[in-house]
């Protein structure tokens, strides 16, 4: 698992373990997602210690700053996001899928995406791979159903972290009254990947924003 440093992919981590997964932690500390070849060694790391590997949670993502315009946002900063949110997060799935393919393990993968996935927030870079990593799980759900693989995706609301601290009045156009927190993101996560509650659901996004969607957020004024 990806992103397990703090925040959703922390929470998300913990849950499973909790659950009786073993987990394989990764954050930047172990591999820097944003360099050639390192998802790579990452899944072949991850396949080595683990031997049969059935889950894949893809949560990591570099850190950023609000209200980056799309003429604002620089290079490096637009190739970096790209490298961790998209390309990492495919070639991982790749490999993890091709070794569930060949031991004939029915797995389950789960990308942590965005309701930036859909609406564009002054964020190109986040924006532009979230909706990226949805066509990718899409794509992967169906190249490995008939494996019985699943893969699925998870898309928060408002959770406060990587640089994400909300504008004043945000909580007021939320319809629960408050901001997120990652316990409210993990359980879910951890029932779309058991096969108790998810067994029948692949190629779906998940999501989970105390109702932020249902007002124009994007808007100062609601």
């Amino acid at each position: 698992m990806t992103g397990t440093g703090g925040g959703i992919g922390l929470a998300i981590a913990d849950a499973l373990q909790a659950e009786g997964a073993t987990v394989m932690r990764a954050d930047l500390r172990d591999a820097d997602l944003s360099l050639p070849g390192e998802a790579a060694k990452l899944a072949e790391a991850a396949i080595r210690r683990l031997a049969q590997v059935s889950i894949f949670v893809h949560a990591a993502s570099p850190p950023r700053r609000e209200a980056q315009t799309a003429l604002a946002v620089t290079e490096a900063e637009w190739r970096a996001m790209l490298e961790v949110n998209l390309n990492a997060g495919f070639l991982i799935a790749q490999a993890l899928g091709r070794h569930m393919r060949e031991l004939k393990i029915k797995g389950r993968m789960l990308f942590v995406t965005s309701l930036h996935a859909d609406s564009p927030r002054n964020l190109p870079h986040y924006s532009a791979s979230k909706a990226g990593q949805t066509m990718v799980m899409k794509e992967l759900a169906r190249a490995l159903g008939k494996d019985g693989i699943r893969v699925n995706a998870i898309a928060p609301g408002a959770v406060p972290g990587a640089g994400f601290k909300g504008s004043p009045g945000l909580v007021d156009r939320i319809a629960l009254g408050r901001v997120g927190k990652p316990a409210d993101i993990a359980p879910m996560a951890v029932a779309i990947l058991s096969e108790k509650y998810g067994a029948y659901m692949t190629g779906s996004t998940v999501v989970v924003d105390g109702g932020i969607a249902l007002y124009n957020w994007l808007d100062a004024e609601g």
